[in-house]
């Protein structure tokens, strides 16, 4: 599965139960002359962090993943620009199980 649109056509076609979250990674302090230095700072870790979305099946195998992204990002934020909120319209039957973290999302 190569793109966001097979994961979710994938899960379709099979039945699959999707599960979606964000996981975030402690990276090193980026340099002081690099611009958006703040933007790495998680408010959930206070940490240095990198953010990536992770989509896995029910057995809890990794069927994609998304760019890293600076860890201020909210999950909801980064899944709308992924992409991940489009799939949702046009795979109406696939059940995705979220965290609090996505509860955006239902609203648009």
């Amino acid at each position: 599965l190569r793109t966001l649109t097979d994961v979710f056509a994938y899960a379709q076609s099979e039945g699959v139960e999707l599960r979606l979250d964000a996981t975030e990674i402690q990276v090193r302090r980026p340099q002081a002359s690099r611009g958006g230095r703040r933007a790495f700072v998680s408010g959930k870790k206070k940490q240095n962090t990198m953010k990536a979305t992770v989509i896995a099946d029910w057995r809890g195998r990794t069927l994609w993943t998304d760019a890293l992204r600076p860890g201020r990002m909210h999950d909801a934020t980064a899944a709308r620009n992924e992409g991940i909120a489009i799939c949702f319209q046009h795979f109406p039957d696939v059940e995705v199980l979220l965290d609090d973290g996505y509860l955006g999302l239902s609203r648009d």
